[in-house]
């Protein structure tokens, strides 16, 4: 098979504790060095904390594997100082299309409003993401990235965690504060600790194949067939990638035997039937794989928290995977940054187990969903399905009803103990639990975007008015910003607030904050270190924000 990229081979370099005759304790241990478990080793390093990222392998994925990811993930990236790498590699896109047999029945636009920063999705290799995080990691102090360093058992106790590694010198005893699981689907840590990953496989197989080819008269677009003429009966997949590499997506039926199946000899003649007789292409990467939702009941157990697939594992349609793990990072690192340095108490972890069990949950419901909706498992839904892609061609209500993967989208944390529910009256989206909107701005003359400037600590977000700041709520930024434990650095909307400790003054360029976030004169708005509002109120008022604040923290 032709092939477009060469992995790296990361070098070995033995652990200092082989030669240490006392035990050697880190704050955090990270077992995996995918896409997860980087960005939380990168996370974790940037917010001060000391880390060690173990992985088994010297090298990234083998294979492009996950492609898709979605707006929310290269907010959290950007917020890492990764993701400009990733959107000049990677293909932009927004627009999808839906076919249903000889003709297409509906395009939809997912990012149909203007003036964000990132598109809704960019497609890339997975191994490039891995490249990219990777350098990045590189880069940083305190970050400790060990190749062929394999873990090999986990004992905990509650003051302690006992990682046992095996390397080509030898093994060697490591001790941590907490540890992070983010070793895959098959995670060997979770089944060490006698731990189980429940839910349901799908009876129905797929065919991954990559082609390399020069396409130039495809839009850049996702494309998805119901039943199409050169695959009839099942359903297919069109993405483009880096490099001139396409993903096609084969239904092949529960009864295809997939090592058959993935044979040249086999993929080529129905890479041909998709894409025609006459169009040259070579194959780089194929694989056959089954759709499985499940998840852990609790992603914390004690000082060990699982993320990523090692926690929850849906079906490929949707994006879902390595953007919720990315997300999972984003939700835990601050969190523990605070709990490693005494300003909250350890059952604020008990949260990244509460909001990213839910959204596990929510993911997990729309992934079964989209899968039942592509794959029926009798004639009676089939004719469902092919009704509804009939009428859709038609009729908008019924194309609300299609399903050809419903596609990742941010975590609202709804029912999340942290946040502080609105009593104040407020139009929009921005509601406490939601994940903040971006929105282009300037500062000091020079244009950037809100999200860029949020993030790694608490934030807030002050709409003056005209007049300026009144001395009152001038006070209590101040107040806000000069707390020892959590410090609340405040972006002022409206106002020429130079100079003021804890503020930054934004010029809101296109009216956009002003809009997205319904922010009326004295409108304030708390948000999380992963930029997730925490309360917002109509007047400010600093013993209701210090009391968000607490409840923010655990401490409500």
């Amino acid at each position: 098979m032709h092939a477009t990229y060469t992995n790296p081979e990361f070098a070995y370099t033995a652990a200092p504790e082989l030669n240490s005759s006392t035990p050697v304790r880190h704050p955090l241990i990270v077992v995996g060095a995918g896409p997860v478990g980087l960005t939380a080793g990168i996370d974790a390093a940037l917010q001060g904390i000391p880390t060690v990222v173990l992985d088994d392998n010297n090298t990234v994925s083998v294979g492009s594997r996950a492609v898709c990811y979605a707006k929310r993930a290269l907010e959290v990236l950007d917020r890492l100082g990764c993701a400009q790498n990733m959107v000049d590699k990677g293909i932009t896109w927004n627009v999808g299309k839906v076919f249903f047999q000889d003709r297409m029945i509906y395009q939809f636009n997912l990012q149909p409003e203007s003036d964000h920063h990132r598109p809704a999705f960019i497609n890339l290799q997975q191994y490039y993401l891995e490249a990219f995080l990777v350098d990045r990691a590189t880069e940083l102090e305190g970050l400790d990235l060990r190749w062929k360093h394999r873990v090999i058992g986990v004992q905990q106790d509650a003051d302690d965690v006992r990682v046992t590694v095996d390397t080509p010198d030898g093994r060697y005893f490591v001790h941590c504060d907490y540890l992070i699981v983010a070793d895959g689907a098959n995670s060997p840590v979770r089944r060490m600790l006698g731990l189980e990953s429940t839910g349901q496989v799908f009876q129905d197989r797929f065919l991954i194949a990559d082609v390399v080819m020069r396409a130039d008269e495809f839009p850049t677009e996702r494309r998805f067939w119901f039943d199409p003429p050169f695959h009839r009966g099942q359903s297919t997949l069109l993405h483009r990638q880096a490099d001139n590499v396409w993903r096609l997506d084969f239904q092949l039926g529960w009864d295809a035997d997939p090592e058959l199946e993935k044979r040249p000899e086999r993929v080529i003649p129905r890479v041909k039937a998709m894409l025609g007789d006459d169009r040259d292409f070579e194959l780089e990467w194929c694989s056959v794989y089954t759709f499985q939702c499940r998840r852990m009941d609790r992603f914390r157990h004690g000082r060990v928290l699982f993320a990523g697939d090692a926690a929850h594992q849906v079906s490929p349609f949707g994006a879902r995977g390595a953007n919720s793990g990315i997300q999972d990072a984003d939700n835990l690192i601050w969190k523990l940054k605070l709990v490693l340095d005494d300003h909250a108490p350890d059952t604020l972890l008990d949260s990244y187990c509460r909001e990213r069990v839910q959204a596990a949950t929510e993911n997990i419901l729309n992934s079964t969903r989209s899968t039942d909706f592509i794959t029926p498992k009798s004639e009676t839904s089939r004719a469902f399905r092919d009704a509804t892609l009939a009428l859709a061609e038609h009729f908008d209500f019924a194309r609300g009803l299609v399903n050809s993967g419903r596609l990742s989208v941010p975590s609202v944390y709804r029912d999340t103990t942290l946040s502080t529910p609105d009593r104040d009256a407020f139009a929009g989206s921005m509601s406490p639990g939601s994940p903040s909107t971006d929105a282009p701005m300037t500062i000091d003359g020079e244009e950037t975007w809100l999200l860029l400037h949020l993030g790694d600590r608490f934030n807030g977000l002050y709409f003056a008015a005209d007049g300026g700041i009144p001395e009152p709520d001038l006070a209590i930024l101040q107040a806000l910003a000069q707390d020892a434990a959590t410090p609340v650095t405040t972006l002022v909307v409206g106002s020429d607030a130079k100079g003021i400790p804890g503020t930054v003054a934004v010029a809101d360029i296109r009216q956009r904050l002003k809009q997205r976030f319904d922010g009326r004169p004295g409108t304030f708005y708390l948000l999380r270190p992963d930029q997730h509002i925490a309360g917002r109120w109509r007047s400010l008022n600093q013993e209701t924000v210090r009391a968000a604040l607490a409840r923010a923290i655990g401490k409500g």
